[in-house]
């Protein structure tokens, strides 16, 4: 019996502008003395990586500046910044790179 396999569409996010899409980091599942949280109980991180980057802010003459950060870039930002976007049951969130507060090297 043969069977069909779908291929996985391939999904592009490409931002606009500022903006900057990056993929949170997992939460932790246990507490530092060994504690199991449920999912309701744990925050989620304001840590992330960079997946992909616009093509940078609109100044006043009508340039564009370039971004600081790259794809790859672990990062720090605000706790609620972004919107959420879920693609392929893969959470992400589109934000501005003024959102980001340092890169963690």
């Amino acid at each position: 019996m043969a069977t069909a396999t779908k291929a996985k569409k391939q999904i592009r996010l490409q931002p606009m502008g500022d903006r900057l899409v990056v993929q949170r980091e997992q939460s932790e599942a246990k507490t530092a003395g060994g504690i199991l949280l449920p999912d309701s109980a744990k925050e989620k991180p304001a840590r992330g990586t960079v997946i992909s980057i616009g093509t940078g802010k609109l100044l006043d003459d009508g340039t564009r500046s370039k971004s600081q950060l790259k794809p790859g870039d672990r990062v720090l930002f605000t706790s609620y910044a972004g919107e959420h976007v879920e693609i392929d049951d893969v959470e992400y969130l589109l934000m501005r790179e003024d959102d980001i507060l340092a890169v963690v090297e």
